[in-house]
């Protein structure tokens, strides 16, 4: 990086990684009901990969590199009056986990509002310092 990062820096940083891991979250609540006529097409959750980023001992922050589809699959289930059904009459239900889908829609936000709690503060204390030289 060719200037030091500062505060601003890291913690917008940090807060665009979580917009993208809300958005990963917000796409996979959406699809969480939806059902596919084959294992190969069904929906499966997406993922953000973070990666470290340093700019010198003790300044670091984060930034998403990559949004992959996760491991959990999708779940067949006998439906043979659907019209997505095979000719075996299954359909396969997203593979998405709700449950840990909200728990880390919360602590997205948690994160994401951490980050604008260290900008205010930030701000704050520039103005503080401003304020003194008066």
């Amino acid at each position: 990086m060719s200037t030091p990062m500062s505060v601003f820096d890291i913690a917008g940083r940090a807060m665009s990684a979580q917009i993208v891991r809300l958005n990963t979250v917000a796409s996979n609540m959406a699809n969480a009901g939806t059902v596919s006529g084959s294992e190969a097409t069904a929906y499966r959750a997406l993922k953000p990969v973070f990666q470290q980023v340093s700019d010198a001992p003790g300044v670091s922050t984060v930034k998403v590199t990559q949004v992959v589809q996760s491991n959990t699959q999708p779940t067949k289930r006998h439906d043979p009056d659907n019209p997505l059904a095979d000719k075996d009459g299954n359909v396969w239900d997203a593979g998405v986990d709700s449950a840990a889908e909200l728990v880390d829609m919360i602590e997205t936000q948690r994160q994401y509002q951490n980050n604008v709690q260290v900008m205010q503060t930030a701000k704050q204390l520039t103005l503080d310092t401003l304020r003194i030289e008066k």
